[in-house]
């Protein structure tokens, strides 16, 4: 089993001129404790589960750009990006390029989009839910020939590419994760496309189970898959009772548990963790990664 972490608020100790540094201390001391991966919220306005609209949020390709910046081994992707908040091609061009500069260790994190409030306020496309996954699609279709400079145009039910020219291209083709539960047609579409899935924690079970059934009326093997959780950290619990949460997690095949984190309480969290991680590492299957991304 693998940890990451999963930054959702951005009040730092020093008020807003210590943000970058908190969150670059953030990164180095998850390089230097082994964690597999940082994931920053995608998100533009706070979401109710973690505050008010109005507490600080960091756009996600600048935070995770700051992020390679600061660290040399740790992976990185957002969680997620809504796939109709910005140009497809632009999104996976970003990506493509922040892979070059961080050395082969990204990934793209992808979701259908939900939060209404921050698309309108700022402007930014929210179709109807239909058509959000079906742009979704489109873009996962897209990816593995655009990352690997495949030239061919694209043309998807809502997406084109007409040149998809992409020099550099990734040092490494970043996994493909999609974000969410939905068993109709989230679900599917990890099935159909994608290296990595990512569930709610205390929805793992459930979600799992149907994605084993998707795999199979896919025809695709189950087994190729990350699979992650995210959830709270519990830096207060024990060594043990960490532990055991993780046990529980690791036996219903949880590849990669992502830890809920932020920039006030990262020191304290990060504590906690440098205490449980060898033994978490040694918990759960052989890490599928490596299947991932050939």
């Amino acid at each position: 089993m693998e940890i990451g972490l999963h930054p959702v608020t951005f009040r730092a100790p020093g008020g807003p001129g210590d943000t970058g540094a908190a969150l670059a201390r953030l990164g180095r001391r998850a390089d230097d404790l082994g964690v597999h991966s940082i994931w920053p919220m995608d998100h533009l306005f706070q979401i109710p589960r973690f505050g008010t609209a109005d507490e600080p949020m960091l756009e996600g390709f600048v935070a995770l750009t700051w992020l390679a910046a600061a660290t040399e081994r740790v992976e990185l992707g957002l969680l997620a990006t809504a796939a109709t908040y910005r140009a497809p091609g632009l999104t996976l061009k970003a990506l493509s390029s922040l892979d070059v500069l961080a050395g082969g260790r990204t990934w793209l994190g992808l979701g259908a989009g939900w939060n209404e409030d921050e698309a309108v306020g700022l402007g930014l496309p929210f179709p109807p839910l239909r058509r959000r996954f079906e742009v979704l699609d489109d873009v996962l279709r897209a990816a593995r020939g655009f990352f690997a400079d495949d030239r061919a145009p694209f043309r998807g039910t809502h997406v084109e590419l007409p040149e998809p020219r992409n020099v550099p291209a990734p040092l490494r083709r970043p996994p493909i994760l999609v974000a969410g539960g939905g068993e109709q047609r989230t679900l599917r579409l990890v099935a159909r496309h994608a290296d990595a899935c990512n569930v709610l924690e205390d929805l793992a079970a459930p979600k799992i189970a149907v994605l084993r059934e998707r795999c199979e009326e896919e025809g695709q093997p189950f087994d190729r898959l990350v699979i992650s959780t995210t959830g709270p950290f519990g830096p207060t619990d024990s060594a043990e009772r960490t532990l055991d949460r993780l046990g529980r997690l690791a036996e219903l095949g949880v590849d990669l548990v992502i830890l809920d984190t932020g920039l006030a309480t990262a020191d304290e969290e990060l504590d906690h963790l440098e205490r449980i991680l060898p033994a978490a590492r040694a918990l759960g299957r052989p890490w599928p990664q490596a299947r991932a991304v050939t």
